[in-house]
């Protein structure tokens, strides 16, 4: 997979993608990450990648020929990528989304600054308009960092075991169940007997009650969106009525 990130603060990345899974993903040649500072697309003189808003307000809006040169300067080479857009008002990222894109060949991420995007960026350039949450940010860098990473690690071979991104909390629809590992007790806070009983069959069955009961705890708007199996059900109603 290659994934490349434009945006007018390309150190931001540096520590991120050269650590933990991101770095080990490119040595391991699972993806090829790269950030371009698309004010060097700038028309003007000056470099300059923003203007005032027309009609008047506050702040600046980002102009559409720097990000449009960049786009395109990337796509030159005959690759479609998918191209999106870090964006408060975009579509709530999820983690069936991250394994949407992780199917991708070509990523490219655009991290805006300022009051906004020029509206032509997003009717004409865009493929998606992603969000990380209601709430807004300086910039779009740490949104694609967390996307991109959500995505890298879905990669096959990236992750030591290649169960662990499939278990993982929404990549089922339902939070994770608990886990522990040594000492059995620890300050009296002990492990509970199932986990240590060597029942496979038991120990799965504590992880699927475990897991609802999170849900159900934590989540319960997950359950309105899933499909449970019978024994499930069964056992989420039990939930219901404690």
């Amino acid at each position: 997979m290659n994934i490349h990130v434009l945006s007018l603060f390309p150190e931001m990345f540096s520590g991120v993608f050269g650590s933990s899974i991101l770095k080990k993903a490119q040595e391991k040649e699972a993806v090829k990450l790269s950030v371009t500072d698309f004010r060097q697309f700038s028309n003007n003189k000056h470099a300059q990648v923003d203007d005032y808003p027309y009609g008047g307000g506050a702040g600046m809006v980002l102009k559409p020929e720097p990000i449009f040169n960049a786009v395109e300067a990337l796509v030159a080479d005959g690759k479609k990528p998918r191209i999106i857009l870090m964006c408060p008002q975009g579509e709530r990222y999820t983690q069936a989304k991250a394994e949407e894109l992780a199917q991708e060949e070509n990523l490219v991420f655009v991290c805006g600054h300022y009051e906004g995007y020029d509206e032509r960026i997003r009717e004409s350039l865009v493929t998606d308009e992603l969000s990380i949450g209601d709430f807004v940010l300086t910039g779009g860098e740490l949104a694609a960092m967390t996307i991109v990473d959500s995505v890298v690690r879905l990669l096959p071979g990236v992750l030591g075991n290649d169960d662990s991104p499939v278990l993982d909390s929404f990549s089922t629809g339902l939070l994770e169940h608990p886990h522990y590992t040594r000492p059995a007790d620890f300050r009296g806070m002990k492990v509970p007997d199932v986990l240590l009983s060597g029942n496979h069959a038991k120990i799965e069955q504590w992880r699927m009650e475990q897991t609802l009961k999170r849900t159900f705890d934590r989540r319960p708007d997950l359950l309105e969106h899933i499909e449970l199996t019978p024994e499930q059900q069964k056992y989420l109603n039990k939930l219901k009525k404690l």
